[in-house]
């Protein structure tokens, strides 16, 4: 059996592809670089990082971007015909007043290591943009046309263009072919296959929170019109259908499923292997209890869906509530290349698990000025949206020790440098070496900002020993705290504890979308020039618990 969900941790609007025996799995990064991971299997099961689709920071401009902006949605396709894999993604610039303006690209290349081609412009006419490539050489491009109106049904309808690959532009405006499936409302995330000479048309519904769900329609016409499918939704955590289409509140907490193994289910795309089997990949979400917070945000997923006689997809085994497990594929096992907790940054470069918020890590980051250390240089604060020095992995699990070795002499209380948990700009926690005016020597001391306010816990400053000093960061389900030690040895607990589940899109209060990040942080907020260095990253997962 294959057990949900497959990428644990951030990895929210996961989009399917196959060519020949090679699956692909691209998700959305939001504010973080590089853009796009892809992970890459032949199992369907077990899945490796493989690489990421936007590298080039000239290229991808995320600079000053709020938190949960930037890259949305990626459409990662396949064309046979063509010899090449597309990617659609849009980058959303802002949601004031619910403008959402955002910008959709395309970029192809003969193999998903690239080399990928310049980025070409589509349309600024709504998010979750994909491509599909028709039987007759055709390209259509979909996506949400996010309706701006006031006397307008919210937050829109689903739109086709053609695209043009020979003049790299769309053909006319345009057309809108769906409202939705059902009256679920938040009609989002568009998909669209072909078979039989039917077009099917997967959407996410709901809002992608508590009522989240994939539905299907199909047409005998790629422009409709679309009839739904009758046992829709084909998955979702809540398989009854209500009207909610009045409601543009994506989260809905009021629909939490205590009967659901997952939450959030939704936001569908399709891949059918070599044998005709089908399978969907998802996202969904683990919440604290009752809280209602997932602070490993959305996480990709997958489960096996079979054809009805009258030509419809569900469940594999009927139903439509989504499940911890699935069947596997008719495929031969795969032995994926996963990465190790422990890192000793002994490599040439950075490994590619690796983010920063916004810009590209090798400008503040590097494992050549000391063989065997990660070395970053201070930038701005934590809470800037511009330049950070901030080195970070995805969280997969609420109960973890992670920990750390560094060295830093800071000589002004405007250098800092530590172990972070990290939501977005807003929202973290600290523990650092810093410098005390009143102490007159450096300190450890526990920073944390919380919906954008902070409290530097001064209560808890201690002076820090000279040298090197060990760092750690204790996850336990709903609480998380900090320790430090002299020799990695003897720890010592600093700070009080905290709320895990503040680390969230339902608490944060600014973000959403995203999830939480673990990683080495450097403040020099005088001259952008004082440098720490880091003998090794140690993520250890001890277990999978949520509700303790």
């Amino acid at each position: 059996m294959i057990r949900n969900p497959i990428l644990p941790g951030f990895h929210s609007d996961p989009c399917l592809c196959r060519r020949g025996g090679d699956y692909y799995l691209a998700c959305s990064t939001f504010e973080w670089f590089p853009g796009i991971p892809v992970y890459h299997s032949r199992d369907l099961k077990h899945w490796e990082l493989q690489t990421h689709l936007l590298r080039d920071a000239e290229v991808l401009s995320l600079r000053g971007l709020p938190s949960a902006k930037g890259i949305w949605a990626p459409c990662l396709t396949w064309c046979e015909a063509d010899g090449l894999f597309y990617l659609v993604y849009g980058v959303m610039r802002s949601m004031n007043a619910r403008f959402f303006d955002i910008d959709n690209y395309l970029i192809t290349a003969p193999e998903i290591d690239g080399p990928w081609s310049a980025p070409v412009y589509l349309h600024s006419a709504g998010f979750d943009a994909s491509l599909f490539h028709d039987d007759d050489g055709r390209k259509w491009l979909l996506s949400l046309e996010w309706e701006t109106r006031d006397d307008r049904r919210k937050p829109g309808g689903i739109c086709l263009v053609e695209y043009d690959p020979d003049a790299k532009a769309i053909v006319g405006y345009p057309r809108r072919i769906s409202m939705g499936a059902t009256m679920r409302g938040c009609v989002e995330g568009p998909h669209l296959y072909k078979k039989n000479g039917w077009y099917y048309l997967l959407c996410a519904e709901g809002g992608t929170g508590y009522y989240h769900c994939a539905t299907l329609s199909r047409a005998g016409s790629v422009f409709g019109p679309y009839e739904s499918c009758p046992h829709n939704p084909i998955i979702s955590s809540v398989p009854e259908n209500r009207d909610e289409s009045a409601d543009t509140d994506h989260l809905k907490p009021r629909y939490y499923n205590p009967d659901a193994p997952l939450q959030k289910a939704g936001h569908g795309s399709l891949a059918e292997t070599q044998n005709g089997e089908v399978f969907m990949a998802y996202h969904c979400a683990r919440p604290s209890v009752p809280e209602l917070c997932c602070t490993l945000g959305r996480e990709a997923a997958i489960q096996k869906l079979e054809w009805t006689p009258d030509g419809w997809l569900q469940l594999s085994g009927g139903g439509n509530l989504v499940r911890f497990e699935s069947e596997e594929a008719d495929l031969r096992p795969f032995t994926a290349n996963s990465l190790p907790g422990f890192d000793g940054f002994d490599g040439p470069e950075l490994r590619v698990d690796y983010y920063a918020p916004r810009i590209d890590p090798v400008t503040f980051a590097d494992v050549e000025s000391r063989p065997g250390w990660l070395r970053l240089r201070g930038m701005e604060s934590l809470s800037s949206t511009n330049r950070v020095s901030l080195l970070a992995r995805k969280l997969s699990s609420l109960d973890a020790v992670i920990t750390t070795k560094m060295e830093f002499t800071p000589e002004l209380y405007q250098h800092s440098a530590g172990l972070v948990l990290y939501y977005d700009s807003m929202n973290y926690v600290w523990l650092r070496k810093t410098w005390s005016e009143e102490q007159d020597c450096p300190v450890l001391s526990v920073q944390e900002v919380d919906r954008g306010a902070k409290n530097d816990h001064r209560d808890c400053e201690i002076p820090a020993p000279q040298g090197a000093v060990w760092l750690r960061l204790r996850i336990d389900g709903k609480r998380f705290s900090f320790c430090w030690s002299p020799d990695g040895e003897s720890w010592t607990p600093i700070g009080p504890d905290f709320a895990t589940w503040h680390l969230s899109d339902e608490h944060s209060g600014y973000g959403e979308f995203t999830g939480t990040m673990f990683g080495l942080a450097c403040v020099d907020a005088m001259l952008r020039r004082q440098t720490v260095d880091f003998d090794f990253l140690d993520y250890e997962e001890l277990s999978a618990s949520y509700d303790e």
